[in-house]
């Protein structure tokens, strides 16, 4: 999304600021690049900053049950300290790193229905102008992807993917808010498990790779799930047996053992077979039997995909309505906001 927004408010009639990003989709941990194009209005005057703000949809729990929002989660100054003459146009080029623990909004350029943006702030004559939301793509990191691709070859299936607000007590977690992929089950662990929730948070050094599954029946204790915990490398992807080690990871958190995983050259299982306690607003606990805390099932949008692999699956299958539908309708209502603001 381009915007065109006015800065009459501020006293600079006319003048407008247009950000857009370049093409593609960015990596965790990799750079956000593109300009802040301004044009000057019907007089002179001073740019004090220029700020991008990464901003993403999270769903939040709380005593009322759940809502989302709008969540800010970096910063950058990308410029400032100039004056824009009347009808002037000048470009700022820009280039940021993103946070490790970004959230991919899609797999092999299918949405997933996570929602990430960028907006543009404008300090001028003393006040703040913020723009409008420019929808931000991210792309998975090869690790990851070779893992989604390794679950899908292994039988599961891609159900949502949604943001939560809180922390996954006793990991590195940076962000205040954590993706949550939900998986369906193969045949195989069908019977013992309804779904497996998968959350990635990487680093610059590797990844944590946190596995919860939802049990069926009475595998676990009531009221509770298991929960196992992983790392693993960014190097050397592509020699790697993701199949088998994606493999044993599931076995040992649908066996519930509290053990280690298998050693290799670019990951050891970190297991940790507690339980995942909940409370109403999402924050983590680390209990000494190991246990994560985990909020609930999110409100992410369901995905039709294929079995045979869950990237192939998103790629060949019919990406649900109501996903796109819910992307276009948050900016859509921050558009709206921003709007109000200028006539107010």
């Amino acid at each position: 999304m381009v915007f065109k927004r006015l800065l009459g408010s501020l006293g600079v009639g006319g003048a407008t600021v247009d950000t857009v990003l370049d093409a593609g989709a960015a990596l965790p941990g990799g750079s956000l690049t593109g300009q802040v194009h301004l044009k000057g209005g019907t007089a002179d005057f001073d740019i004090e900053q220029i700020t991008l703000e990464l901003v993403a949809r999270v769903e939040v729990e709380h005593d009322d049950g759940e809502g989302e929002g709008g969540l800010p989660f970096d910063r950058f100054t990308v410029g400032g300290g100039f004056r824009l003459v009347e009808g002037e146009q000048r470009s700022i080029p820009f280039s940021v790193t993103l946070p490790w623990e970004t959230p991919a909004t899609e797999l092999r350029g299918q949405p997933l229905g996570v929602v990430l943006g960028v907006r543009t702030e404008l300090a001028v004559a003393g006040a703040k102008d913020k723009g409008d939301l420019d929808p931000l793509a991210v792309r998975p990191l090869p690790v990851q992807e070779a893992i989604l691709e390794a679950l899908g070859q292994l039988g599961f299936g891609f159900k949502s993917a949604d943001l939560e607000y809180g922390h996954i007590g006793g990991t590195g977690q940076q962000l205040p808010f954590y993706q949550e992929i939900e998986l369906t089950p193969p045949p195989q662990y069908a019977h013992t498990v309804n779904e497996i929730e998968m959350t990635f948070l990487a680093r610059p050094d590797g990844m944590e790779v946190v596995l919860e599954a939802d049990k069926r029946g009475g595998l676990f204790p009531a009221g509770h799930d298991a929960l196992s915990r992983f790392t693993v490398s960014h190097h050397g992807v592509e020699q790697h047996d993701w199949n088998a080690e994606v493999d044993a990871w599931v076995r040992q958190l649908v066996e519930h053992r509290a053990s280690y995983g298998t050693h290799g050259s670019h990951g050891h299982g970190d297991v940790y077979g507690g339980h995942a306690h909940k409370d109403g607003h999402g924050h983590g606990e680390f209990h000494h039997d190991g246990g994560h805390h985990r909020s609930g099932p999110g409100m992410g949008t369901a995905i039709a995909a294929g079995a045979a692999g869950l990237a192939v699956g998103v790629v060949g299958g019919m990406v649900a309505a109501e996903v796109v539908d819910e992307v276009g309708d948050f900016f859509e209502e921050d558009d709206e906001e921003g709007e109000e603001g200028e006539e107010g």
